[in-house]
């Protein structure tokens, strides 16, 4: 039977395939195998909707997950969605470990909790302070932590928090110690760190991905030691592109001077009847009562009039049921805002209308994501293997197309999915 091992470089992007076949380990697999040139994220292109849509090949309105973020009017770091039970799709993995197959995810989003054989999920806040330990606990796999927690804790110090360097060494552990299992899912991180701090094409984003190249070859030198190399399909895969953001538009201040938001002597939000969520490069309206018609049509009234003010940086205005028909998206929001190149939305209530973008927050960043799945660069797909076909060039596919496609690769489909299968990629 065959295995499958699947890499997800954070935030690759299509521009990024050139360089990759000049590079040792992901040049192999594209030499060897075929890719996808660009693969359409969902709507928004955030890294937590695109990851429940890889694992399950639905759409978010039917996962249930659309933004990374739980977000509530005024919290300006509402909590992220963490768990299993948050996904109202199953998981490739859960239809892999059905048939008798070991499963392993590490560091993948919105996986507390699973039901693998192996999980260490993407669990820990943003903004974590101290002891990282007790975030994992009743989350991930209770002998993974017995075993490798404190020997790789080290990379999660507030000193310096390296998602990546400690996800690598549980990940060449457990090859080693237990043999590679038939299903495996990392994730890797720094080159979407890397871009929204320097932007998208840069030299820094090139060093990024050589580094993850080095960390590819490293596991797969461990399944080549201690698996079974010419049983396994390889994938490498990006779960989102990214844009490069020269202004970040404080819309609540719209909102408040139009008689919509009153803040308090603080700074802070006291009453509200339309409130913007910043999805990144596109933004959500909230409305207090959507069902108060005379409030719907005077802010949907205003959102038309912005569109066409050069003023603002408004490029798209979807009703809630527009973003449903068109990008299969719901959520807490009455309308969906897309800005216009080279803008982002940010959450600041008390800011200036347009502001620079600084590194820190990954929506207000010098790059981002969370607009339009065709817009500026979009993700990529690359797989080499026994199921795989060799020197095959698909130009565009869906993100909800890998989940099938590579439970294929496994010998099995997953019914009901809104993606296909690329029978084009796969031996018959």
């Amino acid at each position: 039977m065959n295995k499958l091992f699947v890499l997800c470089v954070d935030a690759m992007c299509d521009i990024d395939i050139d360089y990759a076949r000049t590079l040792p380990n992901f040049g192999r697999v594209l030499a060897d195998g075929s890719y996808i040139r660009q693969v359409k994220p969902v709507y928004p292109s955030f890294t937590y909707p695109c990851h429940a849509s890889i694992m399950t090949g639905v759409y978010p309105d039917r996962h249930g997950i659309s933004h990374n973020e739980i977000v509530s009017p005024g919290v300006e770091r509402p909590p992220w969605y963490r768990m299993r039970s948050s996904v109202k799709a199953k998981y490739l993995l859960e239809y892999a470990k059905e048939r008798g197959l070991s499963t392993c995810a590490l560091n993948w989003p919105i996986t507390g909790g699973a039901d693998f054989d192996m999980n260490m999920p993407m669990i820990l806040p943003m903004y974590y302070e101290g002891d990282a330990l007790p975030f994992y606990q009743g989350n991930a796999t209770q002998s993974l932590l017995d075993r490798y927690f404190r020997k790789h804790y080290w990379a999660l110090s507030n000193a310096h928090v390296s998602f990546d360097l400690f996800t690598m060494g549980i990940a060449l552990d457990i090859i080693e110690d237990n043999g590679q299992p038939d299903v495996m899912f990392v994730k890797l991180c720094d080159l979407d760190s890397v871009r929204h701090e320097f932007g998208v094409d840069t030299p820094q984003a090139k060093r990024a991905l050589k580094w993850h190249d080095a960390q590819f070859g490293s596991l797969l030198d461990g399944i080549r030691r201690h698996g079974d190399p010419d049983h396994t399909n390889v994938v490498v895969l990006g779960d989102h592109g990214q844009s490069d953001v020269e202004r970040v538009m404080n819309f609540n201040l719209v909102l408040r001077e139009n008689g919509l938001q009153t803040l308090d002597a603080d700074g802070r939000l006291a009453s509200w009847d339309a409130y913007c969520h910043t999805v990144g490069l596109s933004a959500w309206i909230q409305l207090r009562d959507p069902n108060d018609a005379e409030l719907y049509d005077r802010v949907y009234d205003l959102l038309l009039s912005l569109k066409v003010d050069p003023a603002f940086a408004i490029d798209c205005v979807f009703t809630k049921a527009e973003a449903e028909e068109q990008f299969h998206l719901t959520g807490p929001f009455d309308f969906v805002i897309e800005s216009a190149s080279p803008v982002s939305f940010g959450h600041s209530l008390t800011d200036p209308l347009f502001v620079k973008t600084k590194p820190g927050d990954y929506k207000t960043a010098p790059a981002s994501h969370g607009g339009l799945p065709t817009r500026s660069h979009m993700t990529t797909f690359f797989a080499s293997g026994p199921s795989v076909r060799r020197g095959v060039v698909i130009d565009t596919a869906s993100l909800v197309d890998e989940a099938p496609t590579m439970a294929r690769m496994l010998g099995f489909d997953m019914p009901g999915v809104d993606g296909r299968v690329l029978t084009e990629l796969l031996n018959d």
